[in-house]
């Protein structure tokens, strides 16, 4: 069996979930007799499965012996208790290791978009606004969510950046920032504090007529925070709680990603379908799902009828800076 962890890492587990050292060691733990221990801690296991005793949810596909997992939302909310900056170690379109802790100590902005959306045309104008800011103090680091490194490269070369740019495959991002739409941004303090949680900011406004967001309000918002302090409106939203199922789609995506890249489509397209059931507004899981398996993201009639249907809705998870 191939397990991806929860980093979207893959390891082979021979005996399957059901070698609980082997499965134990692949998600960085050992078994001993007081439980699974990690460095100093030891978390007992008191006649419960490995996954539950560290609060991982599984998806298993058996026709194609390949698992993946991910934090239950209850563990995933207790990791993000306190505020502090999720860890994001990732890597560029080139493969070189990346780290948005790297950045600590700054006023930091998490910049997140695909090839599948607009946003792929904003890098430079996110280069503009750091350009702009750098001297005050910002550092931005923008996060493709795409499926294949190639599908973004075309537009980072096109956009110069000289931010740290990162292609996040696994869509680790999207799971512990709570990323549920591009574009999204989050800001970081000093002190690696999420100051505001997920809202859609656009780099600029080549496409206004579909965000219905003017990107200097986010801007203007942004330069204030960086040289005077000052926090908008939207940083007092409290951030998305996200839900077992919401984590399981991931999980599915996950999967299906592995199979797609396999050559198993149809069975990519059956987890993707159960992603979808799962977080029916994650455009990341959804549009991005449609790019993954070779559909048209922008202007397919499967992604249309996506669009319609999230619109008429009223566009959740559609929040902009105020």
């Amino acid at each position: 069996m191939i397990l991806i962890d929860a980093e979207g890492h893959p390891h082979e587990l021979p005996g399957g979930l059901d070698d609980a050292a082997a499965l134990a060691d692949a998600l960085g733990w050992a078994l001993k007799p007081e439980g699974l221990c990690r460095d100093e801690t030891c978390v007992p296991l008191l006649g419960r499965p490995v996954l539950d005793a560290l609060g991982l949810l599984g998806v298993v596909d058996e026709a194609a012996d390949v698992a993946a997992v991910v934090p239950s939302a209850e563990t995933h909310h207790r990791e993000l208790d306190g505020g502090r900056a999720p860890r994001l170690d990732l890597r560029d379109v080139d493969g070189r290791p990346v780290s948005f802790d790297d950045l600590s100590g700054h006023k930091r902005v998490l910049v997140t978009w695909a090839s599948w959306c607009g946003c792929r045309h904003e890098l430079a104008g996110w280069q503009r606004l750091q350009d702009e800011l750098a001297a005050d103090g910002l550092r931005l680091f923008s996060v493709a969510l795409d499926d294949d490194p190639e599908d973004s490269r075309p537009w980072i070369e096109a956009g110069v950046p000289t931010y740290p740019v990162a292609v996040d495959t696994a869509h680790v991002t999207a799971e512990r920032y709570g990323i549920t739409n591009v574009p999204s941004v989050v800001w970081v303090d000093e002190d690696d504090r999420v100051v505001k949680p997920p809202t859609i900011a656009p780099g600029d406004d080549q496409f206004i007529d579909f965000t219905k967001i003017d990107s200097e309000q986010h801007h203007e918002a942004l330069r204030r925070w960086v040289r005077e302090g000052v926090l908008p409106a939207s940083a007092e939203a409290e951030a998305h709680q996200r839900t077992d199922a919401e984590q399981l789609a991931l999980a599915h995506r996950r999967v299906a990603s592995y199979l797609q890249r396999t050559g198993d489509a149809d069975a990519a397209k059956r987890h993707l379908a159960e992603a979808q059931d799962l977080a029916p507004w994650d455009w990341t899981v959804r549009r991005g799902g449609i790019a993954m398996t070779g559909g048209d993201p922008f202007l397919g009639e499967e992604f249309l009828a996506f669009w319609q249907e999230w619109d008429g809705s009223g566009r959740p998870g559609y929040t902009p800076t105020t």
